[in-house]
């Protein structure tokens, strides 16, 4: 099975230049607590609700900040057509739980988590991946 096949389609992502009280705002009316940072059509970074509160309030900084500040630089990412249980043993050596997806290309389609290798996945793959990353 392919990351294509169990992934998020609809993934929203913000800017470096926007503000990380806008990406909270993002996070909340979505419901998640992860979004893609992109610019010009490209993935630079990944932002979390925890980057926010430990790179960002945690160190003095006010909500006006930029994303780019808090943000993680390292992408990590694999690609739509890779197989789920592969992504499932990368996602716990690197020890996280959703993961962007990108076409061969290198453009964003899409976010895997490990709910999604779970529930329509691998399950096996997907708790091996969590016993990794609760480690």
């Amino acid at each position: 099975m392919q990351v294509r096949e169990i992934m998020s389609r609809h993934a929203v992502t913000a800017t470096p230049q926007q503000t990380i009280g806008e990406a909270a705002g993002i996070m909340q009316r979505v419901g998640t607590g992860f979004i893609p940072v992109g610019e010009n059509d490209r993935l630079v970074g990944t932002l979390t609700d925890r980057d926010i509160v430990v790179n960002g309030i945690a160190q003095g900084r006010s909500v006006d900040s930029a994303v780019t500040e808090v943000m993680s630089h390292d992408v990590l990412y694999c690609y739509e057509d890779q197989d789920v249980a592969e992504v499932a043993r990368n996602m716990g050596a690197q020890q996280v739980r959703r993961m962007p997806v990108v076409d061969r290309d290198k453009r964003l389609v899409g976010v895997v988590s490990l709910g999604d290798l779970s529930c329509n996945g691998d399950p096996s793959a997907a708790g091996a991946a969590l016993e990794q990353i609760s480690a």
